[in-house]
Formats: structure tokens, sequence, C-alpha cells
């Protein structure tokens, strides 16, 4: 509209062409704003005379007059029905973005009903009501005073009247230092807004300023940027509230399927069977109580930041769509200040839900407990076993493992698993790395015997004891193989040496006639030897020898 209408103005008066002459160098004039050049060089007191020629305002091409004068032009008939119909489109159309965006907001204010809205422009006391307000003029008028100072003429026709608005919206923030000074600027070393005298002749004249539009751009981004963090917070709040109330149904769930399995078990029983269902159901309740305890918790405190987010967001949506800067700036610092404060205490990181809905300590099978009565309960881990180092034995190459369980009877098998000893001061680390841990699985008995060991070895052994529930395991205890006892091979030994028995004497002997050669017997001119029967390849490995009255070599 305001591109149309500086279209429709003559260049001489400024308002919109009346009776419009189309000039032969095709702009357009009217008709007396014509006249008026026309007659502009004669003296007050003098006849007019018209003149013959006369140059366009507009392109300065000289306009020649014939006999008729002005009457001898054309009238742009054409122009005139556009403006008269853009006259008339200009009562109910705002002429301008500002004039109708402004029109918005004051319209989104909500009046009260009871509220009177005075004219102000009557000179009577009191004075009458208004009927309209021009955003224009920013004036209330009643209809008497609207008819006499808004006629249906330019420049009246483009101003912009809607229903009667409070005063108090059309005043701009008022400076607090300076009466009836309007704020028009922004200080940033005092971070506040001010007027043009503070900074002139006021405290702030030795200040870094900025315009209050370059600092509501960024501090509008600054919102809308925390206000993207606020948005995702409060999503991930409702998420999360999600997921806690869907553990909550499966409690639920899990809750009435064991309390099921549990009826029916207990149905096959008798009267102590009877006693014990209604132990463990209670025992299933308070394990519910206690779960759904913390998840409320958790949901109650999911929902209380939920509940803050999502008036920190309304209120920064309000304030966002605040289009007056000033006013944006006075009310978006503290907002923007408290979406700081709850961005900053949302990085930190949120529990996750780590609850479990499942109810992993309780397992209901009686197949083995029905002589058990008196102590039915849950069928829990049972308790770690313990080695008896006192009863373990041990040969060159075995080890016979012992130990003992508190609750025998809740076990279902042992495992027993064994590595060589490093000299690891760590345990779990030890511990940790399993894939050097042999494993003897489903040992229903209290002991078990490990073949195939070194021997002089030490080893590390652990026993887990395993049920439904799940499995513990015993402390580590470190038990070592004997060493093999060295002894002298008669097959290898020279035919004059003597090998008793066991292996463990040797003497010279002159009579060698009934010994039998073989290839791996020692033979040799200046000296005579025996081999023993252990082959060594690695550590350090020591023996006792007793020397007699010959000369020996070891």
């Amino acid at each position: 509209m305001e591109t149309l209408e500086s279209e429709l103005t003559c260049p001489i008066c400024l308002e919109l062409f009346e009776d419009p002459l189309l000039l032969p160098c095709a702009h357009s004039l009217c008709f007396s704003c014509a006249h008026r050049i026309l007659t502009s060089g004669c003296a007050s007191n003098e006849i007019a005379e018209p003149v013959p020629a006369f140059q366009c305002p507009t392109c300065r091409y000289v306009i020649s007059l014939n006999h008729r004068g002005l009457e001898g032009l054309k009238r742009n008939v054409t122009l005139q029905n556009i403006i008269d119909r853009f006259q008339k489109a200009s009562l109910s159309v705002p002429n301008s973005p500002s004039e109708d965006h402004r029109e918005k907001i004051y319209r989104s204010v909500p009046i009260m009903a009871s509220e009177r809205i005075s004219c102000q422009f009557c000179e009577t006391e009191p004075p009458r009501d208004a009927v309209k307000t021009c955003i224009t003029c920013e004036v209330s008028y009643c209809d008497r005073c609207l008819r006499a100072t808004h006629p249906n003429k330019k420049p009246f026709t483009s101003h912009r009247l809607v229903e009667p608005i409070p005063d108090g919206h059309f005043r701009g923030l008022a400076c607090l230092e300076h009466e009836n000074e309007k704020v028009n600027m922004y200080c940033t070393t005092d971070d506040q807004l001010i007027c043009a005298l503070c900074k002139l002749v006021g405290r702030h004249r030795e200040h870094q300023v900025a315009s209050l539009t370059d600092r509501y751009e960024k501090l509008k981004q600054t919102l809308e940027s925390n206000f993207s963090i606020l948005v995702k917070h409060s999503s991930e709040l409702e998420s999360q509230m999600t997921k806690l109330i869907q553990i909550c149904q499966q409690v639920e769930v899990n809750t009435s399927m064991h309390e099921a399995k549990l009826n029916e078990e207990c149905d096959e029983l008798m009267d102590i069977i009877q006693r014990r269902k209604q132990m463990i159901a209670v025992k299933i309740k308070e394990t519910k109580v206690m779960k759904l305890r913390k998840l409320a918790q958790q949901i109650a405190n999911c929902r209380q930041r939920l509940e803050r987010s999502t008036v920190l967001i309304n209120q920064t949506d309000h304030i966002l769509k605040e289009s007056d800067h000033a006013r944006f700036l006075q009310g978006a610092k503290t907002v923007a200040e408290r979406i700081s404060m709850t961005t900053t205490s949302s990085q930190i990181p949120m529990h996750d839900v780590n609850l479990n809905d499942a109810f992993e300590n309780f397992a209901l099978d009686f197949s083995r407990e029905k002589k058990l009565l008196e102590g039915l309960d849950y069928v829990t881990a049972p308790n770690p076993p313990s080695i008896r180092e006192e009863l373990c034995t041990a040969s060159h190459d075995t080890i016979t493992v012992h130990w003992m369980s508190d609750d025998e009877f809740s076990v279902g098998s042992y495992e027993l698993q064994y590595t060589i000893y490093t000299g690891q001061a760590n345990f779990i680390s030890l511990y940790s790395s399993m894939d050097s841990w042999m494993i003897v699985p489903n040992i229903k008995q209290n002991h078990y015997t490990v073949h195939g060991l070194q021997s002089g070895t030490r080893y590390i052994f652990l026993v887990k004891a395993i049920n439904q529930a799940g499995s513990r395991h015993s402390d580590p205890a470190r038990l070592k193989t004997n060493s093999q006892p060295f002894k002298l091979d008669p097959k290898y030994a020279h035919k004059k040496l003597k090998i008793s028995n066991d292996g463990m004497q040797m003497e010279k002997e002159e009579s060698s006639l009934k010994k039998s050669h073989t290839p791996e017997r020692f033979s040799g001119t200046g000296c005579y030897g025996a081999t023993g029967n252990i082959f060594i390849d690695s550590g350090c490995h020591y023996w006792e020898v007793a020397v007699g009255n010959s000369t020996w070599s070891v």
C-alpha cells in the first residue's frame, strides 16, 4: 500500500492527485497545482495572466499550452478512478506493515470490560468516551472529535483506526533518571536501558552503548538458543518419565506373574506351605512397594522439573512474541537468567533409569525343598563356599580340593576354576582375565581332584556355588603340586655303575659282564655316568646329593 500511495501522490502538493492532468511527457499533475505553477510568477496585486508554457516538475519537460491553456490538456480519468478505489480500500486495510503489526499488538492487549477510555482531544470536562483510537496518531477520539480531526481526505485517509485502546499501551518505557524521556538505547557497560540524555549528560556518557535493535537481536538469539535447550531438556524429562511409567507397569505385570506362580506352587502343599505362602507374598509386596516407591519418587521429580520447565517455556514463548524492543529487553533479561540457571542445572547428567523391573532373586522351585517346608523362602543365590586348605592334598601332578558350604542344600552344583599363580598380587585384575582359567563345571560333591598339573607349581583355585537365583564364588586359595622325586635310571647308567632298586643310590661296580650294551646307555672311557628320570627345560630346580669315598661330578 505504501508503494502504491507514492505512485498516486502529486509531486507538488505531496497529496493524492486531485483532478489529475495527463501531461504530454506521460506524467500527471493536479489541475490546481498546474494552475499555481502558471500563476506563481505574478505579484499578489497583479492580475494573473496565463503563461503559454511550463516545465514538468518530474522530468523538466517543457509543456506548451494552446489558446485554451490548461483546459487544452487531457484529464487522466484512469488515474482518478484508481485514486478513488485506493481511498475506499484505505479505510479497511492497514497502510503499512508497521501499523498492521502495532494493531495486532494492541488488539492482543486485554481490556477490562469496566475500563473507560476517554477522548484525548475533547476540551469539555469530563471528556466524552472514545469510540476509536488512531494507531498512527496514537490518540483516542470520541465520535465528534474523530470527524473534526480525521476528515475523509489526504493525509488522514491513510490513518488506521481501531477500537479504543488505553493510552498507557502507546507510551514507551520511560527513563528512570530523566522524566518524560523514553529509553532509546542500551548501555552495555551497566546492562540496562537508557535514554539519549543519559548518554549525553548523564552517568552513562563514558559507557559503551548499543542500539535497541542490536541488543534486541543479540539477546533474542541467546534466548532462542536457551529456549531450544530448555525444550530439549523438557523432552528428555518426558522421555524419562515415560520409561519410569513403563517400568511401573512392568513391575505390576511381573508382580502378578510371580503371585500367580506362588499360588500355583502353594496349592500343592499342606498347612505349613500356607504359612510360608503368606510370608513370601509379603516379601513380594515389600519388593513391589520398594520399587514403586523409588519409581514414584523419580516420577515426581521428573514431573516437578517438567512443570517448572513448562512454565518457563510459556514465559519464554510469550516474551519472544514481544516486538517492542524495549519491552522485550526489560522482560527477556529476567527470563534469560532463569533459563540459564535452569539449563545450567539441567546439564548435570540425569540418573539413568537403573531400576530393574524383574525380580531376579525370586525363583520358585520346590521339587527338592518340600522336605524342608519350615525353611520355605525365596530361592536366593547361595552363600559363597570356603575352600578348606587343611583337607586339600597334592601329588606331583594332581591336587584334590575340598570345600564347605553353609547352605549346601540350596546349591544346585559347583564349579571349580583354577589357573597357575603368577605372583600377581591384585586378584581382581587376575580374575578379570578369564582366558587363562581352567573351568570344571557341574560338580555335585564338595571335593574334586584335578589331574595333569605341572609338578612343583603353585595354582590358584576358586569354587563357585550355583543355583537358579545366581552364583557366588569363594575366596581364592593357593595350592601347590609336589615336586617330582629325582631318580637315577638304570637303563641309561654306565655298565660299570650299579643303581639301587629305589633309584636313589649309585656305586661303582668293576664287573660289568652281565650288563648288555644299549644305545641309550652312558658310555665313556675316562668317566662313568648315569642320567635321571626328569626332563628339565626351564626354571631352577634343586636336589640334595650325598657323595661317598670316590670322586663324583653332579
